[in-house]
């Protein structure tokens, strides 16, 4: 059995990747922005230019260190920006969330594009659009699912994801048919025995992904929610390839 990450495994709190609620009672969401303070980064500003840049999501219940403690398995040739979600958790769930949970049957729309769209804006007071360089995004369960639904909202803007046990929001974004004429490349890595993400989620992404991206990836026989060496060794891979695409 491959070795698991415990520290990327969310809360279980019934089913903290899929069920929402919006932040208001009237299930609108309120505007969340990303705290730069909190932006953990594996570069000094002056030491940035040039390099490609990797956002890392974190999952449910988790925070900033949560991902950048996977620096050591990925290419130092990209710069590691690992990103605070907006939301604290209700009491007493730990760490932050990139959307709300509140009860098993709220799912309005809107949840996880607004927590997509911070990021963007986040990202836009950060780099220079004329200059930019590639920027892909590494996201775990919630996080995931924020960095797809990124990728959908602007799909000329990220290079690629890596998805790892998250799953692909069902509602349709007027952006989808663009993300699908240039299918960039997705990684998909899930667990086998993941018992957070419903199969409806799962089935769905299952079909979605390869229409939208060249999808690659793997599941792990064994693994539940969380990562595994197995896992970071085909990140690693997959994150490299994308390197010698862009470097031409």
């Amino acid at each position: 059995m491959p070795h698991v990450y415990p520290h990327l495994r969310p809360r279980r709190v019934h089913d903290p990747a899929v069920d929402v609620a919006g932040a208001c009672e009237d299930g609108r969401m309120s505007t969340i922005a990303i705290d730069d303070d909190a932006v953990l980064w594996s570069a000094p500003a002056d030491e940035r230019a040039g390099r490609p840049l990797l956002l890392l999501l974190h999952g449910y219940g988790s925070d900033e260190r949560d991902l950048f403690g996977l620096a050591p398995f990925l290419p130092d040739t990209f710069v590691l920006a690992a990103i605070r979600a907006p939301l604290a958790p209700p009491f007493p769930a730990p760490g932050w969330s990139w959307y709300p949970i509140e009860g098993l049957d709220g799912r309005p729309t809107g949840a996880v594009t607004a927590a997509a769209d911070a990021l963007i804006t986040w990202l836009d007071d950060v780099t220079d659009a004329a200059t930019a360089t590639p920027v892909g995004i590494l996201g775990f369960s919630q996080g995931a699912a924020v960095a797809l639904q990124a990728l959908r909202l602007q799909p000329e803007r990220f290079a690629f994801v890596v998805n790892l046990a998250g799953y692909v929001d069902p509602t349709p974004l007027p952006t989808d048919p663009l993300l699908a004429e240039r299918r960039p490349p997705v990684f998909w890595g899930r667990g086998a025995r993941d018992e957070v993400i419903p199969p409806a989620a799962v089935a769905h992404t299952v079909q979605w992904l390869p229409e939208h991206a060249e999808l690659s990836g793997r599941v792990y026989t064994g693994l539940t929610h969380s990562v595994s060496q197995e896992e970071l060794d085909d990140v690693r891979v997959f994150l490299e390839k994308q390197l010698a695409s862009a470097a031409g």
